[in-house]
């Protein structure tokens, strides 16, 4: 059973989403689910800082060894940090999703309103 951390929210798409200490701002990753799915993972293209991400749209994509999954945006917003140990660490999804495997992290201009609690996205995952 994977791991689902009860003070996250998720989307049905298998991406996790943190509030952090600075306001509006929410730090995004994939679910331990969706990495245990993908396998191995060895590339990650995210976008960068700065670029606009729009909810429900693509916005990178996560290589495995068994496969390419691309990566949705939970909500609207403005990139305003990105992973950047990802680039020569991409494992790091497997080994810690919810911790140093976060993707981006994204200023919000659009309510967060189609979000997963746990015990939602869990049930989806059963």
């Amino acid at each position: 059973m994977s791991n689902i951390p009860a003070a996250l929210h998720y989307t049905k798409e298998h991406e996790w989403v943190a509030p952090t200490e600075q306001g509006l701002r929410l730090r995004m990753g994939i679910t331990d689910y969706a990495q245990g799915a993908l396998g191995d993972i060895v590339y990650v293209q995210m976008p960068k800082v700065g670029d606009l991400i729009e909810r429900d749209k693509v916005c990178g994509e996560v290589e495995s060894t068994k496969s390419v999954s691309e990566i949705f945006a939970p909500l609207t917003g403005v990139v305003v940090a990105v992973n950047e140990r990802l680039e020569s660490s991409p494992e790091l999804i497997n080994s810690d999703p919810y911790g140093a495997g976060w993707l981006v992290e994204i200023e919000v201009t659009s309510e967060p309103l189609a979000l997963l609690t746990a015990d939602e996205y869990r049930a989806i995952t059963a």
